[in-house]
């Protein structure tokens, strides 16, 4: 749908210059006639420079973090007792991401042509999840549409975090790792070469290691393309099987086995679990739906098939907290007693949040503690990996020196 760039007078003479997305002029004109404005003049955005815009709009992705300041900056606009199609016009203006600004002015003229804002939020599910769309409706029900994007700023926020902590925990190893390949790659084309000459110079047997070493390395040097591309390959092979079901369920289970890793997944996802379902819960959302949507958010499908059993055990009437109770081998025993407790004293709102606070917290040093353990552990990797090496180099020239 086109976007105009319009020029539009109301009865006091006040004029209002903005971009909507419209059918044609005729729509625009409609819909800001509906408003009290008349159209003075519209210009089609997009005719100038079509396919870089479209181009943009594709390959852009929307982060959490520009979520997250829409959501507080709508916030702050909804509470100074602006419209909402006009505040989602001016944030589409500050974004600097040309598939958000598209999406903003999309949802505008939506609501310009009378939709709810939750409704014309539905309509970009890969932008806005089960959970903003659910906390929207919420605040339009219950009249605290502030508050609710308030409510979904801070979760966002919180999510961020999380997300940050865990990824800055894994570059330290990521790029070790990838440094080590690299190194080794590069021996394996310009120093092994040079020991291969001297081998063939004494003419002696080579062990199994030493001949392993060199096959690999001729590889390289006489199909370096295809040995890069074979890298390359096993990469993005991997890549693309992990996500495939059968993959992603490789993963999950593998994650909670991992004696280190799994005390940390166990706790995010105790974290996330609490900080979702309780900030739904706050908002009003109805418990069946909370715990819904809060099942589509987890990514370990361990912990899916756990919010869909609660949810059928809710359904039967009985409390939320039987079915963390029952699965304390997935989330900390504290979890379940601690839902006990906020059913029964009708708290259970604040008790998810104190829970997800706690645990938010014991992420953040888990993070800290495995950046701590996974630095010697990589050094005992390199240093088998240099030490394999080593010998398969050296151990010839012993036995040539043991032969004399």
């Amino acid at each position: 749908m086109p976007v105009f760039a319009y020029t539009a007078k109301n009865m006091a003479g006040e004029e209002q210059k903005g971009s909507r997305e419209a059918k044609d002029k005729f729509e625009l004109a409609k819909t800001l006639r509906s408003e009290g404005w008349t159209l003075i003049s519209a210009e089609n955005k997009r005719d100038t420079n079509v396919g870089f815009s479209l181009s943009m709009t594709i390959f852009s992705h929307v982060s959490v973090a520009e979520r997250m300041l829409f959501a507080r900056n709508l916030s702050v606009m909804v509470a100074a007792g602006l419209p909402l199609a006009r505040s989602l016009e001016i944030l589409s203006h500050e974004s600097r991401n040309a598939k958000f600004q598209s999406v903003l002015l999309s949802v505008a003229a939506s609501i310009s042509r009378g939709s709810n804002f939750s409704q014309s939020l539905k309509e970009f599910p890969n932008i806005f999840s089960s959970l903003f769309v659910a906390m929207v409706a919420s605040g339009e029900k219950t009249g605290k549409l502030e508050e609710a994007l308030k409510l979904i700023a801070f979760q966002l926020k919180r999510e961020y975090d999380l997300r940050r902590k865990i990824r800055g925990a894994m570059i330290y190893p990521s790029v070790i790792i990838f440094a080590m390949i690299a190194i080794a790659v590069l021996m394996l084309i310009f120093v092994v070469p040079t020991l291969i000459a001297t081998f063939k110079d004494l003419n002696i047997e080579l062990p199994l290691l030493t001949r392993i070493v060199i096959g690999i390395s001729d590889f390289f040097v006489n199909n370096l393309i295809l040995g890069l591309l074979a890298i390359l390959i096993f990469i993005f092979g991997t890549y693309f099987a992990a996500k495939t079901k059968k993959g992603h369920d490789f993963i999950d289970t593998a994650l909670l086995k991992i004696p280190v890793i799994s005390g940390l997944v166990k706790r995010n996802n105790a974290a996330r679990t609490c900080r979702t379902l309780g900030s739904l819960i706050g908002a009003g959302v109805d418990i069946l739906d909370s715990l819904e949507i809060t099942r589509d958010v987890l990514q370990n499908h361990y912990y899916k098939d756990i919010l869909q059993e609660s949810r059928g055990v809710v359904e039967k009437g009985e409390p939320i907290s039987k079915t963390f109770i029952q699965n304390s081998k997935y989330y900390p025993s504290l979890v379940g007693e601690m839902i006990a407790i906020g059913e029964e004293t009708g708290k259970l709102s604040e008790m998810l949040h104190r829970l997800a606070v706690f645990y938010e917290s014991e992420v953040g040093q888990a993070t800290k503690d495995l950046s701590t353990i996974i630095e010697p552990v990589l050094m005992i990797i390199i240093g088998a990996v240099v030490g394999l090496f080593a010998v398969s180099m050296i151990q010839p020239l012993y036995n040539i020196v043991g032969s004399f």
